[in-house]
């Protein structure tokens, strides 16, 4: 068996598969709910994944034998939630509670870091502008406003690697992974040594990088006594969740493109070369699979949108009873249209302050019109991406649906019309948990190379043509001119 661990937001999840790639087992743990002091905050306890990862681990291992699995597990992949910065001292210990993905307090340090090496030198060192998301950021930030802490750190980590610190006690980082810290070579597939000497950053926090099917850990026997897995079990490199995701979703060849929505939303291309936007709007990075890197777009709030209307305003209701109610209104909304800028906004428009709005309200506009309007507008910010694709050159020829975006039908429907453009489900979408066992399993010699991982195991069920593509064109006319509106209000 192959372990995959995703350490997520809101919890993390373990599954164990078989060669064939089959599920054989999975568990789930929450983790304790985000800590947002002041607006834009958002900061979790590192250890409360690790414990989170504990439970998971746990669970799945006793669902395996339950149903007859007993075979060990041969090889453990982890992927998580990008961007995190966990300051370690030097015996490994938490310093402060990390600042994770969507914490958006660090503007005035990337405007520092524009300043300070110019927006052009950033994309020519990093592939990529400084945005508030990357934990080069985070690690500015803590040097400024508490230097006590700063003093102490020996070690960085992103979330995933610091479970797989506690799992082997070895410091390791993947390249997908560190392609979001804002300190790799992301051309060369090596720490920028120039990023790291122009911003004060010690070279010796960063940790060794490896590829993702690389294994760079094995379980100690402090993470066997907490996890059940044997001592000596190889632990591969992994990638962040959105480069494991595609992995488990067999985005690996130029002109496949995922649309993926959980929390956030990502639409994801693989490249055969690094391909950068001179205007930093798409994030370039390595993928996690060797001599092959992404680009892909980000809206913050898009899970999170459905997630915060059902939270604020139909609290008795699931999700399922708020699509209904959808599905009731037609493709456009009768003209209300939804900005899901909760946390700011990455792709297009690189603006933590961006604020999420509904517009287009009348004396007719019902809770079905709302309902309907979110789906939509996540589907629009979305489609931004594609815009960019199609400026830049980026070949899109298949699209395949992820996360929850793609488990409802109605959503589904949206996407293709939204994205006017046919999209695939997968017999089997698990996420990137799945991602990350097949990184394990490759590691290990089940499969020659990560594409054929991903041709032995994955397999497309459904595909979905648009219908109403026309519609929802005109309607992402109206959508594309709220941003400079809110703007100019904020």
């Amino acid at each position: 068996m192959f372990l995959g661990i995703d350490v997520g937001t809101g919890g993390t999840r373990a599954i164990l598969i078989d060669r064939n790639g089959k599920v054989l087992a999975s568990h789930s743990a929450e983790h304790a709910a985000i800590r947002s002091e002041h607006i834009g905050w958002a900061e979790q306890d590192p250890e409360d994944w690790w414990r989170a990862a504990q439970e998971a681990i746990a669970g799945a291992l006793r669902a395996a034998a339950e149903a007859g699995h007993t075979a060990p597990v041969e090889a453990v992949g982890l992927t998580g939630q990008m961007h995190g910065c966990v300051m370690l001292d030097a015996a490994g210990e938490v310093l402060r509670p990390a600042l994770i993905w969507c914490d958006q307090r660090t503007q005035p340090q990337c405007d520092w870091l524009t300043e300070k090496i110019g927006y052009e030198r950033l994309i020519e060192l990093t592939a990529n502008p400084a945005l508030p998301n990357f934990t080069l950021t985070k690690l500015l930030w803590v040097r400024e406003h508490q230097p006590q802490i700063f003093a102490k750190i020996a070690h960085v980590l992103c979330p995933k690697d610091f479970v797989r610190l506690r799992m082997t006690g070895t410091y390791a980082m993947d390249m997908q992974e560190a392609s979001g810290t804002l300190l790799l070579d992301v051309v060369h597939r090596r720490w920028s040594r120039e990023m790291a000497e122009l911003t004060g950053i010690p070279m010796s926090w960063l940790p060794p990088l490896f590829e993702g099917p690389e294994i760079c850990a094995r379980i100690s026997d402090a993470g066997a006594t907490a996890t059940g897995i044997k001592a000596g079990t190889p632990v591969a490199a992994g990638a962040g969740d959105q480069g494991a995701g595609a992995v488990g979703m067999g985005i690996l060849a130029p002109g496949s493109v995922s649309a993926t929505i959980g929390t956030s939303g990502v639409v994801f291309a693989a490249t055969a070369k690094p391909t950068l936007d001179p205007k930093g709007r798409l994030h370039t990075f390595c993928h996690a699979a060797p001599g092959v890197w992404h680009v892909m777009g980000v809206t913050n709030g898009a899970g999170l949108s459905f997630r915060y209307l059902r939270d604020t305003f139909f609290p008795a209701r699931s999700y399922d009873e708020l699509t209904s109610l959808a599905e009731q209104v037609a493709p456009g909304s009768d003209g209300l249209l939804w900005a899901p800028y909760l946390f700011g906004e990455r792709t297009p428009h690189l603006d933590p302050n961006a604020r999420a709005a509904f517009v287009g309200i009348t004396a007719s506009t019902t809770a079905a019109h709302f309902v309907r309007a979110v789906l939509e507008g996540v589907a629009f910010s979305l489609k931004d991406t594609f815009t960019l694709f199609k400026e830049l050159g980026i070949p899109v020829e298949k699209i395949r649906l992820g996360g929850g975006g793609a488990r409802g039908p109605l959503w589904r429907q949206i996407q293709a019309d939204v994205y006017g453009h046919a999209v695939e489900l997968l017999e089997a979408e698990e996420g990137g948990a799945f991602g990350a066992a097949l990184l394990a399993g490759t590691g290990v010699g089940a499969w020659p190379s990560v594409e054929a991982a991903c041709q032995a195991t994955i397999r497309p069920a459904q595909v979905i043509e648009p219908k109403h593509a026309e519609a929802m064109a005109l309607a992402y006319v109206h959508y594309r001119k709220m941003y400079p509106a809110l703007r100019t209000i904020g």
